[in-house]
């Protein structure tokens, strides 16, 4: 069984724009918002289908697989909601690779950081341009964005709308 250990961040500078490797990526839940999540993602021309668990703390069950890219364009439409559509920023920072997604669309000026990890208790250095932590709260999910948006955050919006690619 495959295990996802991820902590997520908000971003509060711009410090992590330098060199950056930039992913194009638009995804949509088959499923409603909730514990587990089923999704498709198209990331740069490649399509996977993923399936994620409950979360327990920063780790969760997760199953990825390759879909064909026309099968993944004909599942999202499938989907209630329209993609979430964001650019990655892949930022190495003290030996670890962070990923920045800026949101677009309705969930512009919305910036979150990811890292993965190898184990739940792992030690890692904080880049300067990290804010408050949103590992466990479950409105900074993706399958929540998708369905509740940026009002979902209530006074956690973002105050922009404004995010400079």
């Amino acid at each position: 069984m495959a295990l996802e250990i991820e902590r997520k961040f908000l971003v509060i500078g711009d410090g992590w724009r330098n060199g950056a490797r930039i992913r194009t990526i638009a995804q949509a839940y088959l499923t409603p918002p909730g514990p587990t999540s089923v999704r498709v993602r198209i990331q740069d021309g490649r399509a996977t289908l993923t399936i994620k668990g409950e979360s327990r703390g920063a780790v969760r069950d997760e199953f990825e697989y390759p879909l064909p890219l026309d099968d993944a364009e004909a599942m999202m439409t499938l989907c209630q909601r329209q993609p979430i559509r964001k650019k990655r920023h892949e930022v190495l920072h003290a030996g670890k690779l962070w990923q920045v997604d800026v949101f677009e669309g309705a969930l512009t000026g919305l910036v979150v950081a990811e890292i993965e990890l190898s184990k739940a208790d792992e030690a890692f250095a904080l880049p300067d341009w990290i804010g408050r932590e949103v590992t466990d709260d479950p409105r900074y999910r993706n399958s929540t964005l998708i369905a509740s948006g940026l009002a979902g955050l209530g006074a956690d919006a973002p105050r922009s709308a404004c995010v400079p690619a």
